[in-house]
């Protein structure tokens, strides 16, 4: 699985089901529900629409994240991009949204 839900985080807004491409997230007693973990892609459509941050995407060593994990949250039109290694470090890289698909 590439990514976890945080089910305390979680609002239950749907957002993260509406974008995922292969229909792998339900909402189930108003909390995000990954009902086929092993069929996720790992594109992280998900997580970019979650603005509590409740949805985590794991950064595996074999794209240099080493184990580490990351979430997004947003404010406005910018995304908050936060990788947390595995020491606790927290680094974050800030993009707007207008642009983000520009590349």
């Amino acid at each position: 699985m590439s990514i976890r839900i945080n089910k305390e985080k979680c609002v239950g807004c749907g957002r993260c089901a509406e974008v995922c491409p292969g229909t792998l997230i339900s909402i189930s007693r108003e909390k995000a529900n990954m009902d086929y973990p092993r069929d996720c892609w790992g594109c992280a459509s998900c997580l970019k629409e979650c603005s509590p941050g409740a949805i985590e995407f794991f950064l595996g060593a074999d794209i240099g994240g080493n184990g580490s994990r990351m979430y997004v949250t947003s404010k406005g039109h910018m995304l908050h991009w936060k990788i947390v290694g595995l020491d606790g470090h927290i680094r974050t890289i800030e993009l707007d949204r207008r642009n983000s698909n520009q590349y």
